[in-house]
């Protein structure tokens, strides 16, 4: 049976890119029949990847069957992964966040989990002298997932194993790292098109402090007044998504890739008292600038306090 590999709902850059690179691995290297997948619509820089390198965007699938074999990338946290994940067969799981726990596998399986920026970044260390057989599409949807996740090396996630692996791929592909950045950051910047409550969803994680559910959404990009100048309706409809989503509060933290820095809304007094007990913040009004806020995974979710 074919194997399916997927990253997390709300699919970034890498949960789109990588398993399109792990698929590549395993139907040509290994021999083993494989299809990338998606959990929901990708981002737009995702979007922008497969547009600018002739990929095939992968099937959106709501969920898996009994005993269907399946990859998990870029995540191992049930919550982030179709609901009946432990009726699948899961053979593998290669990720860069913290272990989770709450899965359960039918048998042994593969697990890779490493300190690295990127979910590409370890998957071209386990492809090994094979990654030169890659097609120049495969070597740019892995390059276009290191330079997102480590937002082209400004994150405080980036390592040097995940620069000098963008670098090598960057000089193979004859690419400019910085003028092919700028591209991606601004098909990132893009959000015209979608309402208040995809913007709060797209790139987004559940989260719980202290038995109180938050939904964490980052919105990167380089443009942040565009989605700031919209703050009075994203508030609003943080109620609706809180609702609808099961959380307490949704949280959105609009990352500024350029000035380094975060701001978060604050539409009410949980909000801001999460603000000041996380960051030290003196919050006056419905925004609070965290200045050298770039991480979700390392800055934002580990300091979380309610």
């Amino acid at each position: 049976m074919t194997i399916q590999i997927f990253g997390h709902k709300s699919p970034d850059t890498d949960s789109t890119g990588s398993p399109i690179v792990w698929a590549w691995y395993l139907n040509e290297i290994k021999g083993i029949d494989a299809e990338p997948k998606l959990l929901g619509e990708p981002n737009t820089e995702a979007l922008f990847m497969l547009d600018r390198w002739n990929l095939d965007k992968p099937e959106i699938i709501a969920d898996v069957a009994d005993d269907q074999p399946v990859i998990i990338v870029d995540t191992n946290n049930p919550a982030e992964l179709p609901a009946n994940i432990n009726g699948a067969d899961v053979q593998a799981i290669i990720d860069h966040h913290k272990l989770v726990g709450g899965l359960e596998t039918k048998g042994p399986i593969d697990i890779t989990i490493r300190p690295l920026a990127c979910t590409a970044t370890i998957m071209l260390d386990l492809i090994g002298d094979d990654a030169a057989k890659m097609p120049k599409e495969i070597m740019a949807a892995a390059l276009t997932c290191i330079l997102s996740d480590t937002l082209e090396f400004r994150s405080p996630t980036t390592t040097d194993h995940d620069r000098a692996t963008a670098e090598t791929l960057a000089a193979d592909l004859d690419l400019d790292i910085a003028e092919y950045a700028a591209e991606m950051f601004a098909a990132k910047s893009d959000v015209s098109s979608f309402s208040d409550a995809e913007l709060l969803r797209m790139d987004s994680k559940e989260y719980a402090v202290d038995g109180t559910k938050f939904r964490v959404s980052v919105l990167e990009t380089t443009a942040p007044g565009v989605v700031l100048d919209r703050k009075d309706s994203l508030m609003e409809s943080m109620k609706t998504v809180a609702s609808e989503d099961g959380v307490e509060q949704v949280l959105l933290f609009v990352i500024d890739i350029l000035n380094e820095e975060a701001t978060l809304l604050v539409p009410n007094d949980l909000v801001k008292t999460v603000a000041e007990k996380s960051f030290g913040a003196s919050v006056d009004g419905d925004l609070v600038v965290l200045p050298g806020v770039m991480s979700r995974k390392k800055q934002i979710i580990p300091s979380l306090k309610v």
